[in-house]
């Protein structure tokens, strides 16, 4: 006869789904060009603990109507705005919005309202001149979410955010590399990653990013 097993309670699978989908939204780089699959599954999953399960559909019609959803999901939107195959630290930016309104993000730290409206405030504006990781630390503090490594040869996101869920975050997104057409080398030519652009807001997706001189120079073409 089979043995019987006890099973773990449900608080204790949403606890365990939510530090799992913290982890894969801070390392996307972990599952590769499937990133975003992974985040979906996870996301499923917690929804079906939660009995929601029809969550994550009505965010990707928000995202459809936004457009911020292709055929390949989110990353194939950034495909046309980021010079990377699949840049996952932006992609997991946009799905930890999500878990965020879910309650199931663990930021490292919270804006107040007074950082966030001055962080709002100047933003766009700091953007028209190039900038590099370091400069949006020393300007704004520690990120709340570090979506990528620490490793300065790679790309990643910092996200900056408050307590209050319905305010949108603010995304830092940060690439480095080859520039196109250019042989691949390693290490990459800069030191750190370079800022291409800043998004947030809750209008159409493609508007709620302002370029840095760098990143116009290097959208992809069409």
């Amino acid at each position: 006869m089979p043995t019987s097993r006890s099973l773990a309670a449900p608080d204790a699978i949403r606890a365990y789904l939510v530090d799992q989908l913290n982890h894969a939204l801070r390392r996307p780089g972990t599952f590769g060009s499937e990133s975003e699959l992974a985040l979906r599954m996870l996301m499923d999953h917690l929804l079906f603990v939660e009995c929601q399960p029809e969550a994550l559909a009505d965010q990707q019609r928000n995202w459809e109507d936004r457009g911020a959803w292709s055929s390949t999901g989110v990353a194939g939107v950034f495909r046309d705005l980021i010079p990377e195959r699949y840049y996952e630290y932006g992609v997991a930016s946009v799905y930890a919005e999500f878990a965020h309104r879910r309650g199931w993000l663990k930021p490292d730290r919270l804006l107040d309202r007074d950082e966030y409206a001055a962080l709002q405030g100047v933003v766009r504006q700091w953007a028209a001149e190039d900038r590099v990781w370091t400069d949006i630390v020393d300007e704004f503090g520690t990120p709340s979410m570090l979506f990528g490594s620490n490793n300065p040869y790679y790309g990643k996101t910092l996200g900056y955010l408050t307590e209050n869920s319905e305010e949108p975050m603010v995304s830092f997104h940060l690439w480095n590399g080859s520039a196109p057409g250019a042989e691949r080398s390693w290490p990459p030519e800069n030191e750190e990653p370079l800022l291409l652009a800043v998004r947030f807001g809750a209008g159409p997706f493609r508007r709620s990013f302002t370029f840095t001189p760098e990143g116009r120079r290097r959208l992809p073409v069409e």
